[in-house]
């Protein structure tokens, strides 16, 4: 996974600031971008697979010719599910034991959670559009309010979203918010010009 922390961190909201301003002159859009480490910590998920896993080893001694008596059975499975708990919350193997779904739906509530605390649905003529990905998962989505959907289709941002998500796939993190963002702005400017100055939310990158 790519971590931007300290500086970086820093680097990429001026960057990804200075790209929201550019296209927020030309459209009454009030863009926000948010980033998530990531959308949960799953914790519960690697214990369950360890314990259910663990519950096999009785079975598996049956067949090994091995003469374990009741207690050491059992620390045989205390063993396997301790270690199994421990190999399973390491980071490239949680995501590989956590089901796809349950990621994606993690992500689409942190995003929903994401544009209600930003504001977006507050804003003058209902023109909020929220960038938002969860790292870990590799999920992106742009959500927009009412102002900005009745004038742009959903087919639109699926494209855009699809390419963004590339992006984060290949760690590409930082580009592909800047790419993200001047594709909405061509989208924007046309769609939703500008028809007054005004700038009612933070330009920066949001960082969960």
């Amino acid at each position: 996974l790519v971590r931007s922390r300290g500086l970086g961190d820093v680097y990429k909201r001026q960057r990804v600031a200075r790209a929201i301003a550019a296209i927020e002159r030309d459209t009454d859009a009030e863009v926000v971008t948010v980033l998530a480490r990531q959308a949960d910590d799953y914790r519960y998920i690697p214990m369950m697979w360890a314990a259910l896993l663990s519950l096999l080893v009785p079975l598996a001694l049956a067949f090994m010719p091995v003469g374990l008596d009741a207690l050491e059975t059992l620390l045989a499975q205390w063993t396997v599910l301790v270690v199994l708990a421990v190999l399973f919350r390491l980071k490239p193997v949680q995501f590989r034991v956590v089901p796809r779904r349950l990621q994606r739906m993690r992500a689409a509530g942190l995003a929903r959670q994401a544009f209600l605390e930003q504001g977006l649905h507050r804003t003058r003529g209902g023109t909020g559009l929220l960038i938002f990905v969860s790292e870990a998962e590799h999920y992106v989505e742009i959500l927009v309010d009412r102002g900005v959907a009745q004038h742009v289709p959903d087919e639109t941002w699926k494209k855009i979203v699809d390419t963004f998500t590339a992006h984060v796939q290949q760690g590409e993190v930082l580009n592909g918010f800047l790419e993200c963002i001047a594709s909405c702005g061509d989208q924007l400017i046309i769609k939703v010009p500008a028809t007054e100055k005004k700038n009612e939310l933070p330009n920066h990158l949001v960082i969960l």
